[in-house]
């Protein structure tokens, strides 16, 4: 099976150069922790690999002989501008390196699907004047989750997909969302993503769902990330461990790793140290 680049060099070197084809991944973690860098650097770094081979040679190395580059990368957002989450990637990473991988990355806003039931005033989440077509979209309220499915359903296939963030969806049933919607979201999600092939990435806030519900969210999907701090003496290190992942969860059992320690730096997430049982 091949496999689909994270973009993130010393994970993917150990679980055979990325996740496996068809997969739909929950990247879970506390604020600050690395969950949403790890989103960050998997969106430019593919970036890098459809826009300017030489810079991710430089930052990345080569890819294994094992994963095969994305056709597409996209990266969606609920509530996001394409300028603001530039800017928030720009805080952790290098700017040549942002502008370079982002311009292999298309940017997909569903602000106004997501704020069209809400008290937001439309001019706070509208880009630019609306024509007609787009207010006669408006008036047929397709919801964010419609919007959602029907881009996927057009891009998905051999694409790597960032999604910007689950958390979004979560507890907000005045909005006729209720918690099941994004249960059966995911599911179908991962059946969907069978017949595409490529990998979906979807960052969550773990803070804002509770044990249960995130037991429910973990069995739904091909693959959960979870990122923390640990403290050790005077400092605080970050953490990532794989808890569930079909297809990389083994490779790592076989290696005994148990842990990986991460940093963040001017090339955006990557891993420090891997940590073995002993």
């Amino acid at each position: 099976m091949m496999r689909i680049p994270f973009g993130v060099s010393r994970f993917d070197s150990q679980i055979g150069g990325g996740a496996p084809e068809g997969s739909v991944v929950l990247l879970a973690g506390s604020a600050g922790a690395g969950a949403r860098e790890f989103l960050y650097t998997s969106a430019v770094f593919n970036g890098l690999l459809q826009n300017d081979l030489d810079l991710f040679d430089l930052h990345y190395g080569s890819l294994s002989r094992e994963a095969e580059p994305p056709s597409e990368v996209h990266y969606v957002s609920f509530s996001s501008s394409r300028a603001d989450v530039r800017r928030e990637i720009s805080f952790s990473m290098e700017e040549e390196i942002v502008d370079a991988g982002l311009g292999g990355v298309t940017f997909h806003d569903l602000s106004a699907e997501y704020f069209q039931l809400s008290p937001v005033p439309r001019e706070w989440y509208v880009d630019g004047p609306r024509s007609l077509s787009d207010l006669g979209a408006q008036d047929e309220r397709r919801t964010v989750i419609q919007a959602f499915a029907d881009y996927l359903d057009e891009h998905a296939t051999d694409s790597l997909v960032v999604v910007d963030s689950l958390t979004d969806l979560l507890g907000d049933e005045q909005h006729e969302r209720p918690w099941s919607d994004v249960v059966y979201l995911l599911k179908g999600l991962r059946k969907a993503a069978r017949e595409w092939g490529g990998l979906v990435l979807l960052h969550l806030s773990r803070d804002a769902v509770t044990e249960t519900e995130f037991g429910e969210l973990m069995s739904s999907v091909d693959g959960t990330i979870q990122f923390g701090w640990e403290t050790g003496g005077n400092e605080r290190v970050r953490s990532m461990f794989v808890q569930e992942f079909r297809g990389v969860l083994s490779q790592l059992e076989e290696e005994d790793i148990v842990r990986f320690e991460t940093e963040i730096h001017e090339a955006g997430f990557d891993v420090s140290n891997v940590r073995k049982i002993r």
